[in-house]
C-alpha cells in the first residue's frame, strides 16, 4: 500500500499527514505536487488540511482546479482510496466525490480544540475496526466545518450508510451529542455513495504519535490498513 499526501500552496498538515503514516504507521508515503499529472503509483490519495490557495475564494473551491485533482477524480471513479481531512474534506465537496458541503462555523469563530467523535457505522474503511460505543478524541481545527446538505441528501446518507462519524460529548455518555460547529446531524465526517471516498472534518494525523499525549487517530488508520493490506 502506497499513500499519497497531496500538496497545494497553503497546506500546514500535509508534514503531519506523512509523519504519522511513515513514521507512526510504517508505511511508504509520497507528496504529490499540485500542479503534477502523475499519482506516482498511489493507491491511497490524502488530501490534508490547511487553506489551499488561501481559501480566497470559498474553502477548497480553487484547489478543487488544480491539476492533481484531475487525476484524483479519475482515481476515485476507477475505485480508487481517497480521503480528506480538514481542508481536504472540504476539496472533495467542492470537486463532487463527496455530497454536501462545509459552511462557516454556526459561531462564526475558529475552533482549535481537543474534541470527541464517534463512528456512525463499521461499514465503512476508516471505521471498520473501531468501537461504536467509543468516543475518540481528535483535534479539529477549522473555521468552516459545519456540515450542510438538503434534507434529501441527508437522508441518503443515512439509509446509505455514509456517515462516518458525528460529534460527541464525552467518552463517558454514549447518548449526548456535543455539536462543535452546527453541523447538521452532528456530522463530523462522510463517505460517497461507493463507499471508496472519505472526508473528516477533525484530524486524526494528529492524534498518532504517544509524544502529543493522545493516540485515538491510530486506531483510524489502523482500520484502513487492516482492511487494504489484507
Amino acid at each position: 500500500m502506497k499513500f499519497g499526501v497531496v500538496v497545494f500552496p497553503g497546506s500546514n498538515c500535509d508534514q503531519d499527514l506523512v509523519d504519522a503514516l511513515s513514521v507512526g504507521m510504517q508505511q511508504e508515503v509520497v507528496k504529490l505536487w499540485h500542479k503534477d499529472h502523475d499519482l506516482q503509483g498511489c493507491d491511497f490519495i490524502l488530501l490534508p488540511g490547511g487553506f489551499s490557495y488561501g481559501d480566497y475564494l470559498r474553502s477548497g473551491a480553487i484547489a478543487r482546479f488544480s491539476p492533481i485533482m484531475q487525476e484524483v477524480v479519475q482515481h476515485a471513479n476507477r475505485g480508487g482510496y481517497v480521503m480528506g481531512i480538514c481542508n481536504g474534506f472540504q476539496i472533495l465537496t467542492e470537486a463532487g466525490l463527496l455530497p454536501g458541503a462545509l459552511l462557516r462555523n454556526v459561531n462564526q469563530k475558529f475552533i482549535c480544540d481537543n474534541v470527541y467523535i464517534k463512528p456512525v457505522t463499521t461499514n465503512l474503511l476508516p471505521t471498520r475496526n473501531l468501537d461504536l460505543n467509543k468516543a475518540y478524541k481528535i483535534p479539529v481545527a477549522h473555521g468552516e466545518g459545519r456540515y450542510h446538505a438538503d434534507k434529501e441528501t441527508l437522508r441518503r446518507l443515512e439509509d446509505n450508510d455514509q456517515i462516518m462519524f458525528k460529534y460527541s460529548s464525552n467518552i463517558a455518555d454514549t447518548h449526548e451529542i456535543y455539536n462543535i460547529n452546527g453541523s447538521l446531524l452532528n456530522i463530523a465526517g462522510v463517505a460517497n455513495e461507493k463507499k471508496n471516498v472519505f472526508g473528516m472534518m477533525p484530524h486524526p494525523e494528529r492524534a498518532v504519535d504517544p509524544d502529543l499525549g493522545n493516540t485515538d487517530g491510530r486506531a483510524i488508520f489502523e482500520s484502513i490498513l487492516e482492511m487494504v493490506n489484507a
